[in-house]
């Protein structure tokens, strides 16, 4: 139960990867959590590093008799369920898309507030 726990939060993870920027329009503190975590699911994909998540859903798996995930956290529960394993490269390019398409907006909005508050001085 604990395993499906920590798969769960890692589809929580997942999910403001990419739609965290969006949600920082609306509460723009959410900006820098949503920057570390963009990060590091860059840094994960770049570099191929093991997830700790992914470590510990198999950590506690292991210890409940069951078997690891077959591959990462993604190749088990995303590719072939989500998109097909043949459009992993577009569904990373969309990704990237949404977590740029929402940093524009969000630098945007900044650049609109500071125009504004230079205007008002």
């Amino acid at each position: 139960m604990l395993a499906d726990g920590v798969a769960v939060v890692h589809f929580a993870f997942l999910v403001f990867v990419v739609v965290g920027g969006f949600v920082a329009l609306r509460r723009p503190w959410v900006f820098w959590p949503h920057l570390a975590a963009a990060a590091w699911g860059a840094v994960i994909v770049v570099f191929g590093v093991e997830c700790p998540l992914t470590h510990l859903e198999n950590v506690l798996r292991r210890h409940a008799g069951e078997a690891e995930l077959a591959g990462g956290f993604i190749d088990t529960y995303v590719e072939g369920v989500i998109y097909p394993e043949r459009f992993v490269a577009e569904a990373r390019l969309l990704v990237a898309a949404a977590v740029v398409t929402s940093w524009v907006l969000l630098a945007h909005r900044l650049a609109r507030r500071l125009a504004r508050r230079r205007t008002a001085a």
